[in-house]
């Protein structure tokens, strides 16, 4: 069963507001925001809800002035608890989380969304409960089939590295890839800023789950008959392009809005509250 207990007051209404629910013997720490259509959003791997807004690839503010936004802290990771086992990092799991977000907060249908991590929980959400989901809005999905065994390399790399303490050995590695073209002369500092503030411990253990990822078939996925809505940006290894224009071709009803330059991202908003409001 689960619960929910609010942390800070919060309402149906225009108010933002943190709660924590209970899923499968584990605590998630959720943000409401806005009012109107109900948006789950995720955010993506070694990420939070609180990280996610020293850059935000989705105006949550704008989007909360159309509809409900309830963002959610995956297992692992910003407030929610730690899981034992591996397998909670499972994005199948983390669906399963989201799902179990909506049933506390009495949500029937709603937009899964998310970025990379988050994509591709919303992803996968769509495939076990396709009757939950009245839309998707996938930003910057990440390596899966024919580029995701070179991707879980790196993650089981960093993550005995990053165990070990060599921090400054990851550090140095990421600055050697290419960075997405559209936050190129911020990308790495972050990165590396991230990576020394969090716990090394929880940072690896959330590489290892990711390493046991992959999304759905996409003959599978060819069967979502929902709106969706897919933002891709150009020079990322760890979310190519070649991932989101293969959701593109095999999805019917499915938009592809590309970044190149730090202007085209705020498309990226536009394109989402456009989905949201045709799927309301």
């Amino acid at each position: 069963m689960n619960s929910v207990t609010s942390r800070d007051q919060h309402s149906t209404g225009d108010s933002a507001g943190r709660c924590d629910i209970e899923s499968r013997g584990l605590r998630l720490s959720c943000e409401r925001t806005g009012a109107g259509p109900v948006v789950i959003w995720g955010h993506g791997l070694t990420s939070s809800c609180r990280d996610e807004d020293h850059l935000p690839l989705i105006d949550h503010h704008r989007l909360g002035a159309i509809a409900e936004v309830i963002r959610v802290d995956a297992v692992g990771h910003g407030l929610s608890d730690d899981p034992v086992d591996h397998d909670r990092f499972g994005w199948a799991n983390m669906a399963r989380d989201m799902l179990a977000v909506a049933d506390a907060l009495g949500v029937d249908r709603f937009v899964a969304s998310g970025a990379s991590m988050g994509a591709a929980t919303a992803l996968h959400l769509a495939v076990l409960a396709p009757e939950r989901v009245s839309g998707l809005a996938l930003v910057i999905p990440p390596t899966a089939w024919a580029t995701r065994a070179a991707q879980v390399d790196r993650y089981l790399a960093s993550a005995d590295a990053i165990a070990d303490g060599r921090i400054d050995e990851v550090i140095a590695a990421a600055a050697t890839v290419a960075p997405p073209d559209p936050v190129a002369d911020i990308w790495h500092a972050r990165g590396a800023t991230r990576l020394r503030a969090a716990d090394p411990a929880r940072t690896a253990a959330a590489l290892r789950g990711a390493a046991h990822c992959d999304l759905p078939p996409v003959e599978v996925l060819a069967g979502i008959d929902v709106p969706v809505t897919i933002c891709a940006w150009t020079g990322d290894a760890g979310h190519p392009m070649s991932t989101a224009q293969i959701l593109h071709d095999a999805i019917d009803d499915s938009q592809l809005v590309t970044a190149t330059t730090p202007d085209d991202l705020g498309t990226w908003t536009d394109a989402v509250i456009e989905l949201v409001n045709r799927v309301a």
